[in-house]
């Protein structure tokens, strides 16, 4: 019975921790079929675990110069996950900037080299995520994004189909998004203005690349849209914090 409570309940939470971050997990043996959807409904809660480990961070750091401040958390948040989404957006630059027919670029997400736009736009976003976590965001704002982000990539999971039929993206899709719904209230109720920057921005861009891949989305873009849910997320929060509101 006990195994069967851990089957039906905790596995599925331990594998969207296990494959979000890099927070360790029992040992989960082999993924079987249709689990990485079953999980999808805890990437909230992977994302409330990243949020609580910055809020932490924050909160330690306080007295330290801005900058250096947000350096800290940039690399906490970083390795929280492994650089997995910031990898997904390397990719997805590459593809989806270039000239190219869709089959191409599909082609393009498959080759583990970086080029130019890869450069650039990791660039650009790191700036971006470094001088918006310097600007002290609160330490809510900090512990609720990563799960309304997380939240937010399953409407695209589930909008859109997959690009490729292999791979974690495809066996991903079609994500539970009313029970992960339950888990984003809380963030979703406290920071309604970035939950809706943070979901506008990640259907836009899905959309956009599905056109330019021919209809259907990747797991890098899955990662490339975190990433910039999570700038978005960021610069609505930093401005409503600001403007004290």
């Amino acid at each position: 019975m006990g195994r069967f409570w851990y089957n039906l309940k905790v596995r599925p939470f331990w594998l969207a921790v296990g494959f979000l971050t890099t927070f360790p997990v029992p040992n989960l043996g082999q993924v079987k079929d249709g689990e990485m959807k079953a999980a999808s409904a805890f990437y909230p809660l992977a994302g409330y675990l990243i949020g609580g480990v910055l809020a932490l961070v924050a909160w330690l750091t306080a007295a330290l110069p801005d900058g250096l401040q947000g350096a800290i958390l940039l690399a906490v948040w970083l390795a929280c996950t492994g650089m997995l989404h910031l990898d997904g957006l390397l990719d997805s630059a590459d593809a989806l900037l270039s000239m190219k027919p869709p089959a191409e670029r599909l082609r393009i997400l498959g080759d583990v080299h970086l080029g130019s736009f890869a450069f650039g736009v990791g660039f650009v976003v790191l700036l971006l995520k470094w001088q918006l976590l310097a600007s002290s965001p609160s330490p809510w704002l900090l512990l609720c994004l990563p799960a309304l982000v997380r939240f937010g990539l399953l409407l695209p999971m589930n909008l859109f189909p997959a690009a490729r039929q292999e791979g974690l993206g495809a066996r991903s899709r079609e994500g539970r998004i009313f029970p992960a719904l339950l888990f984003a209230l809380p963030a979703i109720y406290f920071f309604p203005w970035v939950a809706l920057a943070v979901l506008a921005t990640m259907l836009l861009l899905a959309s956009w690349a599905a056109r330019r891949l021919g209809g259907g989305l990747t797991g890098d873009v899955y990662g490339a849209l975190v990433e910039l849910g999570e700038v978005a997320g960021l610069m609505v929060g930093v401005w409503w914090g600001r403007h004290g509101m």
